[in-house]
């Protein structure tokens, strides 16, 4: 596939993508490299991110699930490798190919990151007005239509600060969805949480995945919630790929780093064992 210059896709690219679409697999990160100074954090990576499905990157403090995700989501340029999204490798696009197809990715940080200063709706509404030509009818049509789907339409005009936690978080996500995204990335997305919001925002992943269709990419150090939520998990450890498969398949090729990352966060190995066959 010829690589986007500084124009919007062709017809024939734009179909080939959507060819793409019935491919199980959103996203092959391929050969990836990223070096800052004489600090090599990415060596080599590859592997594949499902579609429609929640993927889970784990690993240590400093072993580049954050680069990655920079990479994936194009905030960076990797040194070299690929990262090709149906097909199209964003490690080339630039220009307003690479914002067109950007678009089509969102971000829920840790903390869910809102503007204190903004309702729930000009949260929401926020990426419409900067990216979009959109009416103000428009727009309120689509902000009321994603708060709506995830149960938070009646929370439209309060402040952040008077939310919880998980009330919080589903305001991230609407934002993040709001531009119809495909592939939804979450920044430790239960970090600060007690168990019980912790439960909830599992289950908003998964809700939203089967609402909006997206692709889930979630790094996260929570290893309860980790094995609850993932279709595939990726651990990576000190800037390699140590495997890369279904959590049960993941369970049966535990390495002595991953073996001691598990046993290390606290969670028995009977919850997580019965957790990761389950799915």
């Amino acid at each position: 596939m010829r690589l986007f210059s500084g124009r919007g896709p062709s017809e024939a690219e734009r179909a080939a993508a959507d060819a793409a679409k019935d491919d199980p697999v959103h996203i092959r990160v391929r050969d990836l490299h990223k070096t800052y100074g004489d600090h090599h954090v990415l060596k080599g990576i590859s592997f594949d991110i499902l579609r429609r499905r929640t993927n889970v990157v784990i690993g240590p403090s400093g072993s580049g699930k954050s680069v990655l995700m920079r990479q994936i989501i194009r905030l960076e340029k990797p040194d070299s490798g690929q990262v090709l999204v149906d097909g199209v490798d964003y490690a080339q696009l630039r220009g307003m190919a690479l914002e067109e197809r950007r678009r089509g990715m969102g971000m829920v940080f840790q903390m869910s990151a809102l503007f204190d200063s903004m309702t729930v709706f000009d949260n929401v509404a926020f990426p419409l007005r900067e990216h979009t030509k959109l009416s103000r009818k428009e727009i309120r049509e689509r902000v009321m239509e994603r708060l709506e789907g995830l149960g938070i339409a009646a929370a439209h005009a309060k402040w952040p600060a008077e939310l919880s936690g998980g009330m919080q978080r589903r305001v991230a996500v609407a934002r993040a969805v709001v531009l119809e995204t495909e592939v939804l990335i979450y920044d430790e997305p239960t970090t600060g949480l007690d168990p019980l919001t912790v439960r909830t925002v599992d289950e908003l992943i998964a809700e939203t995945e089967e609402k909006f269709g997206v692709t889930s990419i979630v790094i996260s150090h929570d290893m309860a919630s980790v094995f609850r939520i993932a279709d595939r998990l990726t651990f990576l450890n000190f800037g390699e790929v140590v495997v890369s498969d279904a959590p049960a398949r993941v369970l049966d090729q535990l390495d002595d780093s991953l073996r001691e990352f598990v046993d290390a966060s606290g969670v028995s190995r009977e919850f997580i064992e019965s957790h990761a066959r389950a799915r």
